[in-house]
């Protein structure tokens, strides 16, 4: 009895200890987590550019995009709403496929939308999904009408498979003539307490449907003059304090989305060195991590942004980026500058850990806040 009792034991312990090595995270496996890519095709096999990236580097997320910036049409990602759905699917069965095959954790893969609605609304009614209103017309509405306009928009990503959306934006609307947010209607209102008010209905509605959300763009991004997709961005003269106001408010919400989206403006308000917020350990981890007790997903806005791309080196700007708190990177293979392999980001990043320019640590940090944001997705 004990002989059989014992060699039960033993067993057991076999068991765990294999366990525990199939479990464990390679350097790797974890930088690859804590990329976002764009790619092109609205449909996949398992022969795909993109299908063959997942499985092999174990890359964290995907975005999709309806315009192409380099065929100048719309032929991205997106026709109608069963081919998206399709895709989707299809994207997180392959996504499970290449951790069935690697022996990795069942980490759910992030397939991502910027769907705000208005101007930027990548699933329009003319692929045969339902109208949108923008944040600003929605801001002049009622909460009723917006819990209305919040639950279409949330049971729309849900029906198509989309499990993280880009949005609601924070950015307070402190200059109306703004390229990028007031021109464009992004912002709910010129009123921080509004825009939390709207904000926090977008929330509820998107995290009912189990689909995680991204405040943007911090530190604020509304009294720019400039657009950071086409340049240097400097709002340390137009900036105002209250422009933080919306995100700490709702990141101290029992009910907050999980990410937090950066922007790449300079604000010498908040980091004198002039840095990017996206690059600026102030604003990232002494601002938004220790000041305003973030503890969800910090992710960037897309590096290839001019912003980033035209002022710092890729190796640059990814050591500066993760040292400064960002848990993932988005590049979104969808402007002017050459698709970026995630291969070669992996690798940079790699290198630049065995040399000890990022610490390790801060790669196990950042693993474990997007382990920590997909498992909420279940």
């Amino acid at each position: 009895m004990n002989y059989f009792f014992s060699l039960l034991l033993t067993l057991f312990y076999s068991a765990s200890c294999f366990g525990g090595i199939a479990t464990e995270v390679s350097l790797r496996d974890k930088i690859g987590q804590m990329l976002l890519v764009g790619f092109d095709g609205k449909k996949i096999n398992a022969q795909s550019p993109i299908v063959k990236k997942i499985e092999e580097n174990n890359i964290g997320g995907v975005i999709l995009f309806d315009y192409n910036y380099h065929t100048k049409t719309f032929d991205k990602n997106i026709e109608t709403p069963e081919q998206v759905k399709k895709l989707n699917h299809e994207l997180q069965y392959f996504a499970e496929q290449g951790n069935l095959k690697h022996h990795r954790i069942q980490l759910p893969l992030l397939v991502s939308i910027d769907y705000e609605g208005g101007q930027v609304n990548r699933l329009g009614e003319q692929y045969g999904f339902p109208p949108t209103l923008s944040a600003a017309e929605v801001g002049k509405r009622s909460a009723k009408e917006a819990e209305t306009t919040a639950e279409s928009m949330a049971h729309t990503l849900k029906t198509a498979e989309f499990n993280l959306d880009f949005a609601p934006g924070l950015d307070v609307n402190v200059n109306p003539d703004n390229p990028v947010i007031g021109k464009k209607e992004r912002s709910f209102s010129r009123a921080p307490k509004q825009v939390i008010r709207y904000a926090s209905i977008y929330t509820h509605h998107f995290l009912n449907q189990k689909i995680q959300c991204a405040y943007k763009h911090f530190p604020g991004h509304g009294s720019s003059t400039r657009d950071s997709h086409l340049g240097f961005v400097d709002v340390t003269d137009t900036w105002q304090t209250y422009e933080l106001e919306p995100f700490e408010f709702l990141l101290n919400s029992p009910e907050a989305c999980g990410v937090v989206m950066t922007a790449h403006i300079v604000n010498r308000q908040l980091d004198p060195s002039g840095l990017p917020a996206t690059l600026s350990h102030k604003v990232l981890t002494d601002l938004l991590r220790n000041q305003l007790h973030f503890r969800g997903v910090i992710i960037t806005d897309d590096m290839q942004m001019k912003a980033i791309s035209d002022s710092y080196g890729l190796e640059q700007a990814l050591v500066l980026a993760i040292n400064a708190g960002a848990d993932m990177l988005m590049f979104g293979n969808n402007l002017s500058v050459p698709t970026q392999d995630p291969v070669q980001v992996i690798n940079i990043i790699e290198a630049k850990v065995q040399s000890g320019e990022i610490n390790q640590e801060r790669i196990n940090e950042a693993y474990q806040h997007i382990v920590t944001l997909k498992k909420s997705l279940n």
